[in-house]
């Protein structure tokens, strides 16, 4: 959500104005995307990294007031949760400086970062779930003090009239119930952001919802939680039932979840934000003094302050973003799909496969997406999230294959030709999807090292579940630190 927000009570009033300030915010988006122009002719991306806290012991520490003082750093910011942290990196061109040069900065932000948390006594670790988090671990005390997420939290329950069901059937079963968003902060992420000109958005967003099962099956790095081994990326159905606002009447209706792939195809960005007021609720509504219509009258750039703040309490896996800077409106896609971790060699290896293939499906005669049904897309991403690297998928003209012979056979080579069409020479492009190939070639990934290496340790006479799990987040940030390859762990 990214937005600081008081602790309120809302009355019908407040709803009201809201959402006439919502639809008059639709009508100046509808105008600016016919007249205005948008910050589109260097293109550039971002990335940022939800991590997780653990102790000496590698549990869950609950210290983020604590780091975020030691670390002193404005991209560092407060989580969902007391165990979680968020860096936003800066926005840089794709090819400036190399990817190389991307990802020193990212190290050096992170092991900043790590030298001032282990000075109050806490360490960074980047991964999908963290493996030793408990059940008690997610309860209201772990909230984050951040007054918005008390204030969100509080909004989802008085819609939602009753606790939260979880439930996953995997390689093993949980079945709990919630009664905070909490649960929600297990879920930690990688985002990339893409800048994309008005004209092109329909298209980078329909590229990039197709290949989202592609990109889970590749870098799923979350297979336990709380104590059960479930989806190779059990993240994906967690966050879908954790932030849902329906109670079971409510979903047989058809309403729709605010975690939510979508339901179509689009034509324009205009078509998601329409989506959002014409579905969902406001869970925060909070109105702004401005008046976007005299604001694009007098020749200025509203910041449509109602619209942004309700699409950032819709979670979709591609997310809309619009934001005003100094060079004026732009607008980006956020793509949420991926797990944190396990390195950030991985991460940027993933980050240069989503940005390859994106470009190079745009560029394609007949995109993929008039080639493939949307809930064939949709599809994919749960397969993806259950079975991990492991699946497999549909992709239009080869049916229903594994994802490693898909992305080695079809979909590395088109990545290649978007990082070139992009302008990152082969010196560059090598390395980053060399290890993606890998990935593909040895059938491994970090959700796959996690739970090979807890069954190792359980064969080898670790017969308690939670200890296995300690030992083993215990080596991966041994690993993480190292910034191998998660391909190239081994399991001892």
């Amino acid at each position: 959500m990214g937005r600081d927000v008081p602790a309120l009570v809302f009355t019908r009033e407040d709803r009201r104005r809201y959402r006439a300030k919502m639809q008059t915010g639709l009508e100046v988006l509808a105008r600016m995307l016919r007249e205005s122009s948008f910050e589109s002719e260097r293109p550039r991306v971002g990335l940022e990294i939800e991590l997780n806290l653990v102790d000496d012991h590698g549990l869950p520490a609950m210290r983020s007031t604590d780091v975020l003082q030691a670390i002193a750093d404005p991209a560092w910011s407060s989580e969902l949760g007391r165990f979680n942290l968020e860096i936003d990196i800066p926005p840089r061109e794709l090819t400036t400086g190399g990817p190389g040069a991307w990802e020193q900065t990212i190290r050096d932000a992170l092991n900043h970062a790590e030298d001032r948390a282990a000075a109050v006594g806490a360490h960074l670790i980047m991964v999908g779930i963290l493996p030793t988090l408990d059940e008690a671990d997610v309860s209201e005390s772990a909230l984050s003090g951040d007054p918005r997420y008390r204030l969100l939290n509080e909004q989802i329950f008085a819609a939602r009239g009753e606790d939260l069901r979880i439930r996953v059937d995997g390689v093993e079963r949980l079945s709990t119930y919630a009664d905070t968003i909490t649960p929600e902060a297990a879920c930690t992420s990688t985002q990339f952001h893409l800048q994309v000109a008005p004209k092109q958005f329909a298209d980078y967003w329909n590229a990039a919802q197709a290949i989202a099962g592609v990109q889970i099956a590749l870098a799923a790095n979350s297979p336990f939680l709380f104590g059960k081994e479930l989806w190779r990326e059990t993240r994906i159905p967690l966050f879908e039932q954790a932030t849902d606002t329906r109670p079971e009447e409510i979903k047989a209706q058809g309403v729709r979840p605010r975690v939510w792939f979508g339901e179509r195809w689009i034509t324009s960005v205009f078509d998601l934000f329409e989506e959002n007021v014409r579905y969902f609720p406001a869970l925060l509504p909070l109105c702004e003094d401005e008046d976007p219509q005299a604001e694009l009258d007098r020749g200025g750039v509203p910041q449509l302050g109602e619209l942004t703040l309700h699409n950032g309490t819709i979670y979709r896996w591609n997310r809309p973003v619009y934001a005003v800077t100094e060079s004026g409106p732009h607008l980006r896609i956020e793509n949420r799909v991926l797990p944190a971790g396990p390195t950030v060699a991985d991460i940027i290896a993933n980050g240069a496969f989503y940005y390859g293939l994106t470009r190079a499906l745009v560029d394609e005669d007949r995109p993929v997406w008039t080639r493939m049904s949307f809930a064939v897309a949709e599809e994919n991403l749960h397969t993806a999230a259950r079975d991990g690297i492991d699946a497999r998928l549909y992709w239009p003209g080869v049916g229903e294959v594994p994802v490693t012979e898909l992305v080695l056979r079809r979909l590395l080579p088109l990545a290649h030709r978007g990082l070139e069409l992009a302008g990152m020479d082969a010196a560059w492009r090598e390395p980053l999807l060399g290890i993606v190939e890998q990935r593909c070639v040895t059938a491994r990934n970090g959700a796959l090292w996690q739970a090979e290496t807890v069954h190792h340790l359980e064969k080898a006479g670790v017969s308690d579940r939670r200890e296995a799990l300690r030992q083993m987040t215990a080596t991966y940030m041994d690993y993480m630190h190292m910034n191998a390859p998660a391909h190239t762990w081994p399991v001892d």
